[in-house]
């Protein structure tokens, strides 16, 4: 029984550098992660709003007549509108408003009962 209760001591001591370091490590990562994906997401924003300008540019250009169908530049500027301010609100979500505190009395003293 002593040398099961020693080996597995053994084991643990041997382990316990490599758990510390893997949870040293894995924050980070998810920091990291997180940090990438928000400047991707900003990125994204950067490159909507491009695409934003280059729509409103395209519809102020002079529409060909012979053509049957038009691309409907407003209802794709709504669409960009629409992703922009889905990741908006991801990047900044909207915090919850604190709630009104009900008033406090503030009086805690109590008379002493008289004893009997």
């Amino acid at each position: 029984m002593g040398t099961t209760a020693n080996t597995a001591f053994v084991r643990w001591r041997a382990l316990a550098p490599a758990l510390a370091c893997l949870l040293l490590v894995t924050p980070s990562a998810f920091a990291t992660d997180t940090a990438s994906e928000h400047a991707q997401l900003a990125a994204l924003v950067r490159q909507l709003d491009m695409l934003d300008r280059l729509a409103e540019h395209s519809e102020r250009l002079p529409k060909q007549d012979t053509s049957r169908y038009h691309f409907d530049y407003a209802r794709l500027r709504e669409d960009i509108e629409r992703v922009r301010s889905g990741i908006r609100d991801y990047l900044t979500p909207q915090r919850a408003q604190p709630r009104d505190p009900t008033t406090l009395i503030g009086d805690y003293r109590q008379e002493a009962e008289d004893a009997p």
